[in-house]
């Protein structure tokens, strides 16, 4: 285990001990590490300014840009630390330098800042990613300041989880992605070749839908969490927002789909599965069988007060980086055979 822990600033304890985390925020946060398996004083444990703000509140080391830390965006709306911190940041530096941690977590929206140059925690918790801020190349895992903790009781569960997967990340010091082979874009003999190849036989068979209005968009089939096929009927680029050029085509795709929903072989595998079945059957007459097991049920089952979306389940369960990072960065490969 190599973790260290980063938060924010003193407050009144801290202040007075001189050491981070010593007042009720550092009370909750040694009995959410004790949950979730690390022992604290294995840890190196900091924070982003050795100092106690005014007011306690991190927003009085902040000025105008122009006064700001050169190279680091703001950490609020025209809020910019200012220059005469830059201190702070460098003994932080040298902390992770010498400790040199498995995994950084980044306590709260400060620390996520000064390690990643990144603001909006709840969108980038739980998941990992690399430094580039103040020192860069280490992995970082945000999650929630325990202060926010105990100001919002029903973030303690996701912080528990959040600290449970920084355990499990300390095993290693890279940032490690599965492979995904997706195809995108595909013909109709792409899609029966994909059939033969990949989800006839298979155990078990992921179906997702993505509609708007009254109509699906499109539909994915994913027979391994390493591969998957997206069919799609929408497309906003071709004239009459149509992916497929005539209707007898469209009408060939339909029926390949109803072919595998309606085939109890092999089970279906969902998120939020009650809204796809009643969705395709309500819009499109396609009585979906064989619906065995559903993520979000299963999640719930385990952590019923924890939160259930997708984005949640992938932050807990996959080494994926956060929904929103793949969207703003992604690569696409098509096959030219």
């Amino acid at each position: 285990m190599s973790i260290a822990l980063v938060g924010e600033a003193w407050g009144e304890a801290e202040e007075r001990t001189r050491q981070p985390f010593q007042g009720a925020a550092g009370y909750e946060l040694n009995k959410m590490l004790a949950e979730s398996g690390i022992r604290r004083a294995d840890c190196l444990v900091t924070n982003v300014f050795n100092l106690r703000p005014r007011g306690n509140d991190v927003k009085s080391l902040c000025g105008p840009k122009p006064a700001g830390l050169v190279g680091y965006p703001s950490l609020g709306k025209s809020l910019y630390v200012a220059n005469e911190l830059r201190p702070h940041l460098e003994r932080l530096a040298d902390e992770l330098i010498e400790f040199n941690p498995n995994v950084v977590v980044a306590l709260g929206n400060t620390a996520m800042w000064a390690l990643t140059g990144r603001t909006a925690i709840s969108k980038f918790r739980g998941s990992t990613c690399l430094s580039s801020h103040t020192v860069s190349g280490f992995k970082v895992l945000p999650t929630y300041h325990p202060a926010a903790v105990l100001r919002q009781w029903d973030l303690r569960p996701v912080c528990v989880i959040d600290l449970a997967k920084a355990l499990r990340e300390s095993a290693f010091p890279e940032v490690r992605r599965p492979h995904r082979e997706i195809w995108i874009e595909p013909t109709l003999e792409d899609i029966y070749e994909f059939h033969d190849k990949y989800i006839k036989g298979c155990r078990i068979l992921s179906v997702d839908t993505e509609t708007i209005g009254r109509r699906i968009t499109c539909i994915g089939f994913a027979p391994s969490p390493h591969r998957g096929i997206v069919i799609p009927f929408d497309d906003p680029s071709r004239l009459g927002g149509n992916y497929w050029p005539s209707p007898a085509l469209e009408r060939q795709v339909w029926d390949y789909v109803k072919r595998v929903c309606e085939d109890p072989d092999p089970p279906k595998l969902f998120q939020n599965g009650l809204y796809d079945i009643a969705f395709t059957f309500k819009g499109y007459g396609i009585k979906i069988a064989g619906a065995a097991e559903d993520t979000m049920l299963l999640h719930y089952s385990l952590q019923p007060e924890s939160l259930k979306g997708l984005g949640f389940l992938g932050s807990v369960y996959c080494d994926e980086g956060s929904w929103k990072e793949m969207r703003e960065h992604k690569k696409t490969l098509k096959r030219d055979d």
